[in-house]
């Protein structure tokens, strides 16, 4: 039968455009993982390789709520993984503060279905040092889909970059004492800590596929996830599984984990606000009922599994992890949401609170005027919730491990208009520029905020690469030491210095144990 011209034309289009789709789904990076194929997608380049939504375990609903991660089922065929999967179940964020919404998760999807986690790495590259990205959020929030963590720019640089989900909020750190007599290992709560373990299990296994190289895993977490990372290091369960740590502003050292006891009655009374229903109905329930039921403050439990002593003791004398160690906080990570109040007031609370340290405080924390007690409140916040927790176990490794450990403090005043102006160098405001992502946040960048970032990427990757920050052409970077605390500092200006408010801090982190 004879083809008209304009069919035959159509047939070498169809022919042309079956091509073009065969090429474009050939030119999709696949690995095999120890659980199926997955397939993912490429940088415009073509020379980044990026899977997300890569299932870790399985989804923890139903009758897995509120139980240890177990790993995912196998699948046949291949599974597509070009987006990110829901992030953990907790409230719709909205931007507030000095946050925008670059610094937040979306709106959706959000769910209980969470356990998943993303890969970049370098097309065709082989036994490249890891960096695991766990995210911040004060236990209750975040995700691994927030625009500043974005893992490009890393694997750029040689890095395979991972960030992963954990459960946060009710449904990752309830413990409850029903909860704890069905567990094999007798405790309860720390389920988002167990996440974050079982991730780390899947990375160790899985991936040389992408890449990367088992033996040179380095863990790094921001705020919650600096304290995740703080629990890492000390939990015995995660021996094996990483060999460098970066911890940005957190730390579970003065603001250590509640004892089983306690968030088990906390677990008792969340439970009768449900309507003292049992375990079984309890999982039955709406994610959504949970979420909006208020909740105790939930954070990592020393239920004698996860982390079996206090956490300074895993970190102490015969205990301390042989790992690197590269910490710090920012300059003004006290301007957090809350009330400041003038001299007087302030001057009131602190004898109040503190009697028999109250003059010693004020020399520290001073209120000669209202414009000086509003610093010094925002300093005491500062060191209170954050600087002591990483200057602290900067001691503590200084003290105990033959791993060096680097300091630093972040001083950059970062740019912002309108309600995200004056914050300074605010909480997370580190995070864009060490994982090189100012492109990634809308705000009027500078030419020393890109030098910034770049030196601080620089430290970063060689840090996750050799363990040691320093390299060509940048500052030197001064292993720290409890008898010469010095200090990196990462601003307008790049230098070392002697940590000039390590007096302060001892101070500080003092009263912060008496208070525990």
């Amino acid at each position: 039968m004879p083809v008209h011209p304009r069919g035959l034309g159509r047939a070498y289009l169809l022919s042309a455009c079956l091509g073009l789709i065969t090429l474009t789904l050939s030119a999709q990076p696949a690995v095999e993982t120890y659980y199926g194929r997955v397939v993912g997608e490429t940088s415009a380049d073509g020379t980044i390789n990026i899977f997300r939504g890569i299932p870790f375990a399985r989804p923890p609903i139903d009758s897995l709520r509120w139980r240890a991660p177990e790993p995912p089922d196998s699948w046949t065929g291949t599974k597509v993984c070009t987006t990110f999967a829901a992030s953990p179940m907790q409230r719709s964020p909205e931007p507030f503060s000095m946050w925008s919404e670059e610094f937040l998760i979306p709106k959706e999807p959000i769910g209980e279905d969470c356990l998943y986690l993303n890969v970049w790495s370098r097309a065709g590259a082989t036994q490249q040092p890891v960096l695991v990205w766990i995210y911040g959020g004060g236990f209750n929030s975040g995700g691994s889909a927030v625009p500043i963590y974005d893992g490009e720019a890393m694997a750029r640089e040689g890095v395979v970059f991972v960030s992963i989900n954990y459960r946060v909020g009710p449904f990752g750190f309830l413990a409850h004492p029903e909860l704890s007599a069905e567990a094999p290992y007798g405790s309860s709560g720390n389920y988002g800590l167990l996440d974050q373990i079982a991730a780390l299990h899947w990375v160790r296994d899985n991936i040389a596929a992408f890449g990367g190289d088992p033996n040179r895993i380095t863990i790094a977490g921001q705020s919650a996830g600096a304290a995740s990372v703080n629990a890492l290091v000390a939990s015995p369960l995660s021996y094996g599984l990483f060999h460098r740590a970066i911890a940005e502003s957190g730390g579970l050292l003065t603001r250590e984990p509640v004892s089983l006891a306690a968030a088990e009655d906390n677990g008792l009374r969340f439970a009768d606000s449900l309507g003292g229903t049992d375990l079984e109905a309890m999982r039955a329930l709406p994610a959504a009922t949970i979420q909006a039921t208020p909740a105790p403050l939930l954070r990592p439990i020393l239920d004698g599994y996860v982390l079996p002593l206090p956490v300074a003791e895993l970190l102490g004398p015969g205990r301390a992890r042989e790992v690197e160690l590269l910490t710090g906080w920012n300059e003004n990570e006290g301007l957090l949401p809350g009330p400041l109040v003038d001299a007087a007031a302030y001057r009131a609370r602190i004898r109040e609170r503190y009697p028999d340290r109250a003059e010693e405080y004020l020399s520290y924390y001073p209120a000669t005027n209202d414009s000086i007690a509003r610093r010094s409140q925002e300093d005491a916040a500062r060191d209170a919730l954050f600087g002591i927790q990483n200057y602290g176990w900067s001691n503590l490794h200084a003290g105990y491990s033959d791993r060096p450990v680097y300091l630093y403090r972040f001083t950059r005043r970062v740019p912002g208009e309108g309600k995200y102006a004056d914050y300074g160098a605010f909480h997370t405001g580190e995070v864009p520029y060490a994982y090189g992502n100012l492109d990634r946040v809308d705000r009027r960048w500078t030419p020393v905020d890109h030098e910034l970032s770049e030196t601080m990427r620089t430290y970063w990757v060689n840090f996750v690469k050799h363990g040691n920050p320093n390299g060509v052409g940048l500052p030197a970077w001064p292993a720290y030491s409890a008898a010469r605390k010095e200090v990196m500092l990462l601003g307008d200006r790049v230098r070392a210095e002697l940590l000039p408010d390590a007096e302060r801090l001892d101070f500080m982190f003092y009263l912060q144990s008496l208070d525990e």
